[in-house]
């Protein structure tokens, strides 16, 4: 018998199992990114149509969703492109419509600790809507939670991507009235909610978030209370991380 076989054989097997692990994670992430798919390509849709409506070309909106990918700063970066806005002033408008993303990583540091290679793609496309996915998500025996946390990102990215290529097309072909279409966040928003208020044996991070938000928007008004919300919300939830782990040591 060729010696060769058996470690042939087993090469095999480790390659199937491989491939099996990599379709119970896409097919797991596939059935958690269902809303945001609904929302973003609808959202992306809107953008391409803005694009086009103002004058770019196909290219424009689709290379932009893919490097940068950041919806809310994409919306913005039309008026920053239309206006000529001093690039430094670009820089600081980005840098504060974003900062909430440095609270979303770092309460993505445990989660994403194992994810090896598959980590600085992780961070790049940690969007609102990826984010509140992914921390709600505990994958069922025999899925890989950082292949699902890898899909579930790279999914989010291809509808974003998709839905605005679709919209650059269709809005160099049809007239549209883009009115009301970024209403499509909000509702997002609210189905991710309500999910994760009904998976969740427990509420109080959700009702700290609330509360946080709201305190925050009356003191500091709608423009700037995002930033604040967070800080409070951080401070406010490992106040409470650190109570329960010293209740845990002392019985």
């Amino acid at each position: 018998m060729n010696t060769m076989e058996p470690i042939r054989l087993k090469d095999q097997k480790t390659q199937k199992n491989g491939q099996d692990a990599w379709k119970r994670a896409l097919s797991h992430g596939f059935q958690k990114t269902i809303p945001v798919m609904a929302g973003y390509l609808v959202l992306g849709a809107a953008y391409g149509i803005l694009m086009r409506n103002n004058g770019y070309g196909i290219w424009w909106p689709l290379l932009i969703s893919v490097f940068v990918y950041a919806g809310s700063l994409q919306y913005l970066g039309i008026t920053f492109f239309i206006a000529a806005v001093n690039p430094l002033y670009a820089f600081f408008m980005s840098l504060m419509l974003n900062a909430r993303h440095l609270f979303y990583g770092i309460s993505m540091l445990d989660r994403y600790k194992g994810s090896g290679r598959l980590k600085p793609y992780l961070i790049f496309s940690l969007t609102d809507e990826t984010f509140s996915v992914v921390c709600n998500e505990n994958s069922p025996e025999g899925v890989n939670q950082n292949l699902v946390y890898f899909f579930i990102s790279l999914l989010d990215h291809i509808y974003w991507v998709l839905g605005a290529l679709l919209g650059a097309i269709a809005g160099g072909m049809i007239p549209f009235d883009t009115a009301g279409m970024d209403f499509a966040l909000t509702a997002l928003f609210v189905v991710i909610f309500t999910d994760q208020w009904k998976s969740g044996q427990g509420h109080k991070s959700a009702l700290t978030g609330i509360a946080a938000s709201v305190i925050c928007l009356k003191v500091f008004g709608q423009s700037v209370f995002i930033v604040p919300a967070m800080i409070l919300i951080l401070i406010v939830i490992t106040a409470g991380y650190y109570r329960e782990k010293k209740k845990e040591g002392q019985s």
